[in-house]
């Protein structure tokens, strides 16, 4: 582990002069990304972040301040085991790929390149929302999503600088050229073009479109290219937290509202309304949804049986690892009604995946209604169908609502403020997004957490202002 190299990193990048050049050149580019697109108005100030100081259980997470543009960005890759094999595919108990099977190529880098994509355009579409933070606290949580986001980017460009030559380098240049929401040049997934200019969105952005990233991670994870599936075995690591700050704080908001609603109108006193927080809910579910792909998908079965991409937890959950005959019964449309229709398993990976997040997400949602029970309020937040508000895939020109009947495009129109948030819902929320940043405080419209970071009480200086 070479901590203290202008690039930390555990994969002897000295040893590899050519690739240290190339990447030595890409890093002030990345800074120059940071220092633009990064958290505005916060460069210069200390902030308790968790740093990688070696890839073992117990190195992985060390706590100290440190100013964001020096964070330790690096290349953490899990440790190589011997004797790696293919785990899944056409291939199967053939020797892990250690360098890219020239008939993979495109579809590697394509993989490769969407990941990447996402690092930072989140940190893009969170670059204003420390300006509002609720508590420092919080604050703190978002600078360490931020920065983790970012050295997920270097782990992806890594993989493209090392493996993929010159087509590599001019990818690792293009994900710092796009721009999340910008019209003539996008991120690639649209989930990562929307807006997320307030903590509410930001809560739900970590709990629902990260844990996409979780499930996509661990999807690459038992890859059968191992370079990509020991940087993605490193990078669940850091994405656990992502969605423990979604997941926590919405809980946050819910418990506070519960708590506003016993004492009078929600509004009126400054809090969030649960029918607010549900339409909000509506929204970064399904779009979140997208980013598995269509539910019918020959590059899922092209991905599989190559042993690039596999299932969620393919070693432990299934016996079956090349399922070459088996079927899987899906609901599509079919001139303008619901039918069942079975499809090559293969072909319907994406929604195998995509069904065990819906189960993932369901168990938030389980204790966002404990809370709820536990303040006394008998309403509870509910996902809505996996059809509702798609963009992508077999739903897509479909308008259904959210139970997933279908519907006409016009009933969507006129139902659409009770399902997604309306531009006066985003005003409200936004008109209560005031800082707070006295240590010890928090924001009237949620909760404080139940434990502060690494032992410290919630009343520690997270970050120093």
């Amino acid at each position: 582990m070479n901590l203290y190299d202008r690039i930390p990193n555990n994969v002897n990048l000295a040893e590899d002069k050519k690739l240290q050049r190339a990447l030595e050149k890409w890093l002030p580019n990345y800074l120059d990304w940071w220092q633009e697109m990064g958290p505005d108005g916060f460069q210069t100030k200390d902030v308790y972040l968790r740093t990688a100081i070696s890839v073992e259980p117990d190195g992985w997470a060390n706590f100290d301040f440190v100013k964001m543009p020096d964070y330790r960005w690096g290349i953490f890759l899990k440790p190589a085991e011997a004797g790696a094999t293919i785990g899944f595919g056409d291939n199967l108990g053939q020797p892990a790929y250690q360098e890219v099977p020239g008939e993979f190529r495109n579809s590697l880098r394509r993989i490769i390149v969407t990941q990447g994509d996402t690092e930072p355009a989140s940190v893009e579409q969170q670059r204003e929302l420390g300006k509002t933070c609720p508590s420092l606290y919080d604050l703190r949580n978002l600078f360490q999503v931020n920065v983790e986001e970012g050295r997920h980017l270097w782990a992806m460009v890594y993989l493209l600088h090392r493996y993929f030559g010159r087509d590599g380098r001019d990818e690792a240049d293009a994900l710092l050229e796009r721009r999340s929401g910008n019209p003539d040049k996008p991120r690639i997934l649209e989930a990562f073009n929307q807006p997320c200019d307030d903590w509410l969105n930001f809560f739900c952005f970590t709990m629902f479109t990260d844990r996409d990233g979780k499930y996509q991670l661990s999807a690459l994870a038992e890859s059968g290219f191992e370079p990509l599936a020991r940087t993605c075995q490193f990078m669940l690591t850091e994405e656990a937290h992502h969605m423990f700050v979604g997941d926590t704080g919405i809980n946050r908001v819910v418990k506070r509202t519960a708590q506003l609603m016993k004492e009078g109108d929600v509004r009126e006193l400054g809090g969030i309304p649960l029918d607010i927080i549900q339409r909000h809910v509506n929204f970064w579910f399904s779009y979140s949804l997208d980013l598995f792909g269509g539910e019918i998908s020959s590059n899922a079965a092209d991905f599989f049986a190559a042993g690039l991409k596999g299932r969620y937890k393919e070693q432990d959950q299934y016996e079956d690892h090349v399922v070459a005959d088996q079927t899987f019964t899906m609901t599509v449309v079919e001139n303008g009604q619901l039918s069942e229709r079975d499809v090559p398993m293969r072909n319907a990976l994406n929604q195998v995946l995509r069904t065990e997040y819906v189960k993932d997400c369901e168990k938030g949602l389980a204790r966002w209604n404990k809370t709820l029970a536990e303040e006394g309020c008998s309403e509870r937040i509910y996902l809505p169908n996996s059809r509702f508000h798609r963009h992508l895939g077999e739903y897509a020109g479909h308008q259904f609502d959210v139970e997933g009947n279908p519907i006409s495009a016009e009933e969507f129109e006129r139902r659409k403020p009770e399902w997604l948030p309306s531009m006066e819902d985003r005003e409200y929320v936004r008109s209560l997004m005031k800082p707070v940043t006295e240590p010890g405080k928090i924001a009237n419209w949620i909760a404080p957490p139940a434990t502060g970071i690494k032992g410290k009480p919630f009343e520690f200086e997270y970050v120093r202002l």
